[in-house]
């Protein structure tokens, strides 16, 4: 009887560790593979937000292709966005395996005290990284509202920023990552362990799944902070919202409660899918390298 209620439950192995080197690497892949996977839904995220009009993805898909090249126009700006998402997403994911694995136990297990202070941690790391990307991604996806002697290519405004300018914002962009990673790491792992199989294994649906719901749950859960760091990272947005606090009493005063939850559902719709394709390339990864014994 014993042996058939110990075959029954879930067996939990300690992971191999990977070298801290190697984690950075398959997590800028990961990164790569899925922001260039989901960037698409994100154009037509931007374009729904940036149009009071434009509330039909469908219609904002059809007038992309047919009224701006086809296809490719779908992808306008990836290459700019890649070039900071890559090293964003080696150091998310690098630094939660590298504080996780600090705290894990010998069978692999870890509290859950322990998962949200490694989430959290990953956050904190992240924003070396995430708050110079957002602040230009935010920057160019505005020039379209410019006058045309107004607008700047990538180049221009990134010098025009400067280093300091880069970090405009830093503390709002920390109190959206730092809570996102707290909720999705957690939530992930948990997810991920539930639908695993006796083994302890994952299929990739079971692993998509798992990123998706975590991520929309995060991004959701976050969307306050989000508005208010894109409106501290807007150009002139630090002359009207002087800070954080400021920022949320203005937003509040003028345009109530539901400002704070703009784009939410998009968000969500956008981050969702790039957690569970980007999580399920970097798991892929870890678990190819290990079974061929590259390391």
């Amino acid at each position: 009887m014993s042996n058939d209620a110990d075959a029954s439950k879930k067996v939990t192995t300690k992971p191999k560790k990977l070298p801290l080197p190697i984690k950075l690497g398959v997590g800028a892949i990961a990164g790569i593979i899925g922001t260039s996977c989901i960037f698409p839904i994100d154009m037509i995220k931007t374009r729904m937000q940036a149009s009071a009009s434009s509330s039909n993805p469908v219609k904002v898909l059809q007038s992309i292709i047919a009224n701006e090249g086809g296809i490719k126009a779908l992808y306008r700006g990836l290459g700019p966005n890649l070039i900071g998402v890559t090293p964003e997403k080696a150091i998310k994911l690098a630094a939660n395996e590298l504080f996780r694995e600090y705290f894990e136990k010998d069978d692999g297990s870890i509290e859950v005290i322990h998962e949200v202070i490694a989430g959290g941690g990953a956050g904190f790391c992240q924003v070396i990284a995430t708050n110079p990307m957002e602040i230009v991604k935010i920057r160019m996806q505005m020039q379209a509202l410019l006058p045309p002697a107004e607008r700047q290519s990538t180049l221009e405004v990134v010098k025009a920023l400067g280093i300091r300018g880069m970090y405009t914002g830093t503390l709002a962009t920390l109190a959206r990552d730092v809570p996102f990673s707290i909720l999705f790491f957690p939530a992930y792992a948990n997810i991920k362990k539930h639908l695993a199989d006796e083994k302890g294994n994952n299929s990739f649906g079971s692993t998509l799944l798992s990123g998706g719901v975590a991520g929309a749950f995060a991004a959701g859960a976050v969307t306050p902070s989000d508005v208010i760091k894109t409106r501290l990272q807007m150009k002139g947005g630090k002359d009207k919202y002087q800070n954080m606090g400021h920022a949320f009493r203005t937003i509040l005063k003028e345009e109530g409660m539901g400002a704070l939850y703009k784009g939410a559902i998009p968000r969500m719709a956008v981050v969702g899918p790039l957690f569970a394709i980007t999580l399920l390339a970097f798991e892929s990864q870890k678990k190819y390298m290990i079974s061929k014994g590259l390391l």
